[in-house]
């Protein structure tokens, strides 16, 4: 199998034979479901495919195909009006016209994704629809395993890492039918919001080259923004898909922690880690998560609820919920004003679509968010401790020196961390009974340049609680500034409640075209 990277990637060629790329191809096909531990939550998915028609959807000309939305691709597909190899041509022609300059990929799998495309159109010309991801072009973040393409987690520490199984998730979302086109660019092994990567080049927005696209996911964030992809999955610590979205005019959910399984996923910290679906729209996301999320008992961490159909309520609107806006959010001092008016107007505009809104504190903010610091740095440094001294000089020097710190933390120190958290997520839960989501800006300010990065910026002050609580949350876009960039709107629910989040999300957007419009590429 050859597989082609984009201009900030070393090429690399032939690390499997026609044979194992077959067997590897397989994995996501026909075979998947019997091929890891989490096969019968897939099974039990019939919603996959029920999703209603989409009347009066016009044929898209060649040069829009790449900004389908999953569910108007899903629609075209379905009723056979677009072939899945025909949207995966369209998609990696895009990718080779203009990925080098958002340095969005890692590695590009051309040769995978075309075959599964092929295996897709064979599947449903044949009566075999699988449902609203059949066919589709998804990029991952490349700490996502996969079964004989190189998985980096953004650092030369891996750059020879090829698994030879898929994550959880990936089987996932290959049975279902997804097309994986390539691995995205990110923060070395997910440690930073800002997706400055020494060693495969910075991931620009494309609303902006020379601004950030956030991280940790902000190669994702920029390929789904530009085209480059329909939607992408990522990771979220502290806010790792959530500040990329609203960077880049994403809509990005957080699930609740232990939705999505973590097995086949490189971690940061495994008890902040969450996976989940960035793509243009909630419904988008709606649909990804459908296929992703589920039991895995494989992962420790992943939690045996049931499974959801999270599409189920997208049309009820907001009548009659009742929405907070988060006080300590909106007088922060970083807040910058254009998101401020941004954040007010959105809100404003879910009261008149029927809505109750009000305000609301968050107790112990300070507290909460300082347990972030200690949790990351420990459990990080008990995943780098085989490698801070054999590979040392695969890792960026500023990243191996914080690695190397943390290992004079105190004990006690990451002990009292996990109490605070424990007592988080019951304050919290708590909290939440009152109202059915919270509203706030996701992040205080848009996307800053590269050179000079503006130092101080706290990229994560107000997603980070959501990780430490593990509570579902997502960022959709909710304007942009006079300069042209993307500003975000972030919605928390309860626990398990994923449904009520894009729920919420759906209807403002279809109040709004802030998530219609491109980036000017």
């Amino acid at each position: 199998m050859a597989l082609t990277s984009g201009t900030t990637a070393r090429l690399f060629q032939s690390w499997v034979s026609r044979r194992e790329f077959l067997k590897w191809t397989a994995l996501g096909l026909a075979g998947t479901a019997g091929a890891f531990t989490g096969a019968s939550s897939v099974r039990a998915r019939p919603w996959l495919g029920s999703l209603p028609p989409l009347p009066h959807l016009p044929q898209p000309a060649q040069a829009d195909l790449p900004y389908l939305t999953i569910r108007e691709a899903a629609e075209l597909i379905r009723t056979r009006r677009l072939s899945p190899v025909e949207l995966t041509e369209a998609v990696l022609q895009r990718v080779d016209s203009i990925s080098s300059r958002l340095n969005a990929y890692i590695t590009v799998t051309r040769e995978w994704a075309m075959e599964l495309a092929r295996t897709a159109e064979a599947e449903i010309t044949r009566g075999g629809y699988r449902g609203p991801l059949h066919g589709i072009p998804i990029g991952l973040k490349d700490l996502y395993d996969t079964a004989g393409v190189l998985t980096t987690a953004g650092s030369k520490v891996l750059a020879d890492n090829v698994p030879t199984d898929h994550a959880t998730a990936v089987h996932f979302l290959l049975w279902a039918g997804a097309v994986v086109v390539g691995k995205h660019n990110m923060h070395e092994f997910a440690s930073g919001f800002t997706n400055i990567n020494p060693h495969f080049g910075n991931a620009h927005t494309p609303y902006k080259l020379g601004h950030i696209s956030g991280g940790s996911s902000g190669g994702t964030a920029a390929a789904v923004a530009a085209g480059l992809c329909l939607g992408g999955m990522g990771s979220d610590t502290a806010g790792s898909i959530r500040v990329p979205s609203s960077f880049c005019a994403n809509s990005g959910i957080k699930p609740t922690y232990g939705r999505v399984s973590l097995k086949g996923v490189v971690p940061l910290s495994w008890t902040l880690d969450h996976t989940g679906p960035m793509a243009r729209t909630a419904e988008d996301a709606a649909i990804m998560l459908n296929a992703v999320a589920g039991y895995d008992p494989s992962d420790p961490h992943s939690v045996n609820v049931p499974a959801e159909d999270y599409t189920a309520d997208l049309r009820r609107g907001v009548r009659g919920l009742r929405l907070a806006v988060i006080k300590n959010y909106m007088d922060d001092s970083v807040l910058d004003a254009e998101v401020k008016g941004a954040v007010e107007r959105a809100t404003d505009t879910l009261r008149a679509a029927g809505a109750t809104v009000m305000e609301a504190t968050l107790p112990h903010l300070p507290e909460i968010r300082a347990v972030t610091g200690p949790i990351i740095r420990g459990e990080r440094a008990s995943y780098h401790a085989p490698w801070v001294t054999a590979r040392a000089g695969g890792y960026d020097p500023a990243l191996l020196s914080g690695i190397r710190a943390s290992y004079g933390d105190s004990a006690v120190t990451l002990v009292n961390a996990h109490l605070t958290r424990t007592r988080a997520i019951r304050i919290y839960d708590a909290l939440m009974e009152q109202y059915d989501a919270l509203l706030c800006p996701t992040t205080p300010m848009v996307a800053p340049t590269m050179s000079p990065l503006p130092p101080g910026l706290l990229y994560g002050q107000f997603t980070g609680a959501w990780d430490v609580t593990g509570l579902p949350a997502l960022s959709v876009p909710c304007g942009y500034t006079a300069d042209g960039l993307p500003m975000g709107l972030e919605i928390i629910g309860r626990r398990w409640g994923e449904r009520t989040v894009l729920r919420i999300g759906h209807a403002y957007q279809q109040m709004t075209d802030w998530h219609t419009r491109r980036p000017p590429l």
